[in-house]
């Protein structure tokens, strides 16, 4: 690696912890919830909005979906940020979905962090992972060859105590896991695979397809041509998604929440 790009590199994680832990120490103690009626604050100001979600992270998320991303942060074993479990609390408690789908698992921080939030309100939620378990990447993506990631995410859910979720082992374009995401009407379906502007189009038009009216997609890596501007520890996401939020039919789904480069649609109709 070109020796000053690994400095410059060094310099910006070294602001961006510093940057974080400065929220850390600095939000009020008071917990403020994240009502429903609120979320569209999100949209109006998507920095606001995302530096309050890393608030109710620090204060008021209880303990255990703390120790979960904490655990995900070392050792690599996972990417996302603080105010992403934030999100995914929120949305599992005002929505309460049966069904969750992730397209692009890696070593399963987000499903796992569905199974908690199932568990942790009592839902009878199927955990579906998609994903090719391999270090393929894509043009903004690398990832280690030295992992065995169908069993760690296994391991993962285990560490945690969660019953193990379904998965299937497939790239999102192969024929099996077309099938099985058009086996039925999902409730909440999160894209999160493959980043090419191509391939995250093909996971759009088919899961649209098959979430029940009122249901969820969250769109990862989306928010470049919002007014969100990221904090040094964060990102506003990737060219291929956010084109593609640009292009969702609003008429089809209406967006509900922003945190960071995470945006959520829901599908109109009843």
């Amino acid at each position: 690696m070109n020796p000053i790009r690994l400095i410059k590199g060094k310099i910006r994680a070294r602001r961006a912890r510093m940057e974080r832990s400065a929220l850390r120490t600095s939000t009020a103690s008071v917990s403020r919830d994240i009502p429903l009626k609120e979320w569209a604050d999100s949209l109006a100001d998507p920095t606001g909005f995302y530096l309050r979600a890393v608030e109710y992270f620090d204060r008021s998320l209880p303990e255990e979906f703390r120790v979960h991303r904490n655990y995900f942060t070392q050792n690599g074993r996972g990417f996302g940020e603080d105010a992403f479990h934030t999100m995914w609390f929120l949305l599992f408690r005002e929505f309460r979905p049966k069904s969750f789908l992730e397209i692009g698992v890696f070593r399963g921080q987000s499903l796992s962090l569905a199974g908690m939030c199932a568990r942790h309100f009592q839902l009878d939620c199927l955990v579906q992972g998609v994903s090719p378990f391999t270090f393929a990447g894509d043009s903004v993506s690398k990832y280690s060859r030295h992992v065995d990631y169908l069993a760690d995410t296994l391991g993962n859910f285990s560490h945690f105590q969660l019953a193990p979720p379904s998965l299937l082992k497939a790239y999102s374009t192969d024929p099996e896991a077309r099938n099985l995401i058009a086996s039925r009407d999902w409730d909440l379906i999160y894209i999160d695979g493959n980043h090419d502007y191509a391939v995250a189009r093909k996971d759009w038009e088919l899961c649209s397809k098959h979430v029940r009216p009122q249901g969820l997609i969250v769109l990862d890596d989306s928010g470049l041509d919002t007014a969100f501007h990221p904090p040094s520890f964060t990102t506003a996401g990737h060219p291929g998604p956010s084109q593609l939020a640009k292009e969702i039919n609003r008429n089809e789904f209406a967006e509900i929440l922003q945190v960071g480069h995470n945006r959520v649609f829901q599908k109109v109709g009843t």
